[in-house]
C-alpha cells in the first residue's frame, strides 16, 4: 500500500503542474518538476483490496448499411455485484448477476428472467479455460433456452451475445486489470508511456455454446499490448489508465439453425479502449472498449444452388462503471 500512496501523490504533483502557473507547461522545454513527476513510478502489481463491488455495464451493438449508413442497434446492461473470496489473485471471487436487460432496435426493453440473481464463482486458471472446456469457467448450460420476460425465446446469436458479455467483463476487468501470476501483465507497466505484450497474443479461445454454436468455433486474439498512458480521476479516486488493444482479431463462427444446416462466418475484429485502474484498491472503477468488426456469413442454400453471402460491419462499444451499492441496488 505504500507504493500506492507514491502513485497518488504523482497525480496531485502532475495535476498541480499542469493546472498551475501557465509558465510551468509552457515553452519548448518540459518543466523539471513536469517532468520529474511524470518520470515517477507507478505500481500496479498489488493485490485488490477486500470488500465487495458493484458494476454497471452496457454494451452496444450498431450495424452499418454499405454505405455507412447506421442501421439497427442492439444494447445490453447487466448489473453484477463481487464479493471477493479471501485473496482475490489466489481464491477468485463469487459474482451475483442482480438483472440482464435488452434492449432492442425499436425501444422495447426486456429482461432475461434466468440470469436474475445468477451467482457464479469466477477464478483465473493458468489457461482461462477450465476442464470443461469453458472460458473463465462461465457455464455454457446457463444460457441455453434463454426466453425473454415476455415469454419469447431469443435466437442463438442473442443468446451469445449475452453469454459473451460476462466473458467480456471478466477479460477486461479480471484478466487485462489484475496482475498475471505468470508471464507479462499490468503490474510490469511501472512509468507512462510503458507497454507490454500479453502472453494472451495469438491465442485462440473458443467460443462453441450449446448446440447452435457448434465446436470449431473461435476467435484469435492478435497481438495483445497494454500501455500505461495516463493518470485521471474516477469518483475522485485517482486511477492509472491502461491502453489495452487486440491487434489484428479473427474469427469463425459454425452455427447449426436446424440439423445439417451448418451456417459459416468468418471476420475479423479489432478492439481497443482503456481501463481505469484504482491506485487504492487496484480495482477497475471504468472501462471504455470499441471494436470494429467485419465478416461474411455463408447461408446453404436447397438443392445445391451456390450459398449466399450476407457482408456485415458492426460496432461494438461497451462502458463499465464502478457504481455504489444504492446505484447497483436501484431499479
Amino acid at each position: 500500500m505504500k507504493r500506492s500512496m507514491i502513485s497518488m501523490g504523482l497525480y496531485a504533483i502532475v495535476t498541480v503542474a499542469c493546472l498551475g502557473a501557465s509558465p510551468v507547461c509552457a515553452g519548448d522545454e518540459p518543466s523539471p518538476a513536469l517532468a520529474s513527476a511524470l518520470g515517477q513510478e507507478v505500481f500496479l502489481g498489488g493485490s485488490r483490496a477486500p470488500g465487495t463491488r458493484y458494476y454497471d455495464m452496457e454494451t452496444s451493438l450498431t450495424h452499418f448499411a454499405a454505405d455507412g449508413t447506421r442501421g439497427d442497434k442492439d444494447t445490453y446492461r447487466i448489473k453484477l455485484l463481487c464479493e471477493p473470496l479471501g485473496d482475490f489473485a489466489d481464491e477468485g471471487a463469487r459474482y451475483t448477476c442482480k438483472q440482464f436487460v435488452y434492449i432492442k432496435p425499436n425501444g422495447d426493453e426486456v429482461s432475461i428472467p434466468a440470469l436474475e440473481g445468477w451467482t457464479y464463482t469466477f477464478k483465473m486458471t493458468e489457461t482461462g479455460i477450465d476442464e470443461k472446456g469453458q472460458v473463465f469457467g462461465i457455464d455454457h448450460t446457463k444460457f441455453q433456452g434463454l426466453t425473454d420476460s415476455n415469454g419469447a425465446a431469443l435466437q442463438s446469436d442473442k443468446s451469445y451475445i449475452i453469454y459473451n458479455t460476462f466473458i467480456d467483463f471478466h477479460g477486461f476487468c479480471d484478466l487485462f486489470a489484475a496482475p498475471a501470476r505468470d508471464g507479462k501483465g499490468v503490474q510490469h507497466l511501472t512509468r507512462l508511456g510503458q507497454s507490454v505484450v500479453l502472453d494472451a497474443s495469438h491465442s485462440t479461445p473458443p467460443v462453441n455454446l450449446g448446440v447452435h454454436i457448434k465446436e470449431g468455433s473461435y476467435f484469435k486474439n492478435g497481438q495483445i499490448t497494454l500501455a500505461l498512458k495516463g493518470l485521471s480521476l474516477v469518483d475522485d479516486a485517482p486511477c492509472a489508465i491502461v491502453e489495452f488493444d487486440s491487434g489484428d482479431s479473427s474469427f469463425m463462427m459454425l452455427m447449426e439453425p436446424m440439423p445439417g444446416m451448418v451456417v459459416k462466418t468468418l471476420g475479423g475484429s479489432h478492439y481497443f479502449g482503456d481501463i481505469y485502474i484504482d491506485l487504492a484498491t487496484f480495482w477497475p472503477r471504468k472501462v471504455v472498449m470499441r471494436e470494429l468488426v467485419i465478416c461474411e456469413t455463408n447461408v446453404p442454400m436447397p438443392g445445391g444452388a451456390a450459398p449466399t453471402k450476407i457482408a456485415a460491419t458492426i460496432e461494438r462499444q461497451s462502458v463499465i462503471k464502478s457504481v455504489t451499492r444504492e446505484a447497483y441496488e436501484s431499479d
